[in-house]
């Protein structure tokens, strides 16, 4: 039988297989879950507190997987949540979640920050702009499911 993906579909699903990889390492080194680095990590780029919703969003994550992960986090004090309104709760970081982002996420985001900072303007212009394009036509694409 012949392969399906075309050479350059391929190229992409093992470059973006293989970043996911690396944040996985990144997240074992660290001792943190998968989802709970994925967690730690959105509220840390919202700021410091994030909307349930938009962390399954934003990650991802399935909502049962990351009520789960929230679970846990709350359980060992890196969280608690907040009633933003009657439907949505916002997940905050508690003072020894911050300590533990700051030696973790925090550390990923200043890495990829420093990527993206060593990268010519117009490369990085290009990467965002090509990766908003594909995730425009993938999300047109995905219509037809």
């Amino acid at each position: 039988m012949e392969p399906y993906s075309s050479k350059e579909n391929k190229r992409c699903n093992y470059l973006f297989g293989e970043t996911n990889a690396v944040y996985h390492d990144m997240a074992v080194k660290m001792g943190l879950s998968d989802s709970a680095m994925n967690i730690l990590y959105t509220i840390c780029d919202s700021g410091e507190s994030c909307l349930l919703k938009e962390i399954c969003r934003r990650s991802g994550i399935s909502k049962q997987t990351v009520n789960s992960a929230i679970r846990k986090l709350e359980q060992e004090g890196m969280v608690y949540l907040k009633s933003a309104d009657s439907r949505n709760k916002y997940v905050c970081l508690t003072n020894r979640g911050k300590e533990l982002s700051q030696n973790t996420v925090i550390r990923m985001i200043q890495a990829e920050n420093e990527i993206f900072a060593a990268w010519p303007k117009e490369e990085v212009d290009m990467y965002l702009e090509l990766t908003e394009k594909y995730l425009k036509d993938l999300r047109e694409k995905a219509k037809s499911f």
